[in-house]
């Protein structure tokens, strides 16, 4: 081979190893795909509402999903783009039970986007949730199975003016599901006595087996991204004491 045809060859063949590694790369920040465990986070509307400050459209009074997380990880397959023609079938219940609270779509569709390409798309790595059909279906499954609203009735905690302890919260959840979950606050803001319950998190896992949220020794996250990029989050871990659950039409103590 000719010394100059020999330069090109090896020229072509260092671009080609600088392209695969910068692919490489770009899959590798495009999010980390390993995770342990899935996560179904319901969240109260009216705090939902008071979080990102503003006029939600009568929110429902019950506890409606956010999302069904896989841990540690998100947006697995940024080619795998949300597509409505395939949860038609589920529309009926989604809206009821995993409404879009913060915008006025009547389809609510950017919730429902947004939680497949960050969570769902991770979650799909199992065969039970593997189609955007699965995954939300299954989410509506679980949500229906745990029925929080009701546990939550069945000892007496309700929305009210009254406040109650985080640890009675966490205990009567535990007494029911057998397991801990991750109870999640709005910090009170200057003129608020107390934090305000917000979040609930119960945990599964890769067989959809109900699992602690988190072990003993292991800390807990203080802050999770509750929305999508540019609407203010504030929750975190709620703290040991008191908590204000509002009622629908009152956001504020």
């Amino acid at each position: 081979m000719e010394p100059a045809a020999a330069r090109r060859v090896l020229l072509c063949s260092v671009c080609l190893a600088l392209w695969c590694l910068r692919c490489a790369h770009g899959l590798r920040s495009s999010g980390n795909h390993e995770w342990e465990k899935l996560i179904m986070v319901q969240h109260w509307p009216a705090t939902v509402c008071k979080e990102i400050e503003n006029n939600c459209r009568n929110p429902p009074d019950y506890w409606t999903i956010h999302g069904l997380w896989a841990d540690k990880a998100e947006k697995c397959n940024r080619s795998w783009h949300f597509n409505f023609n395939e949860i038609k079938d589920l529309v009926q219940d989604m809206k009821i039970y995993w409404p879009d609270v913060i915008h006025s779509s009547d389809n609510c569709t950017h919730l429902w986007k947004h939680e497949w390409e960050k969570h769902g798309t991770c979650a799909a790595q199992l065969d039970a949730l593997n189609s955007q059909k699965k995954y939300f279906g299954k989410g509506l499954d679980l949500y229906k199975g745990l029925a929080l609203n009701s546990m939550l009735e069945k000892f007496g905690i309700i929305p009210s003016g009254n406040y109650y302890q985080v640890a009675d919260i966490k205990d009567a959840l535990a007494n029911v599901y057998g397991v801990i979950p991750k109870i999640q606050c709005l910090p009170p803001k200057q003129d608020e006595e107390v934090q305000t319950l917000g979040q609930i998190e119960l945990c599964f896992t890769k067989d959809l087996q109900l699992r602690n949220c988190t072990e003993h020794g292991e800390p807990e996250a203080r802050r999770r991204g509750a929305w999508p990029a540019g609407v203010a989050t504030g929750l975190e871990v709620c703290k040991d004491g008191p908590a204000f659950y509002p009622p629908p039409q009152e956001t504020k103590r």
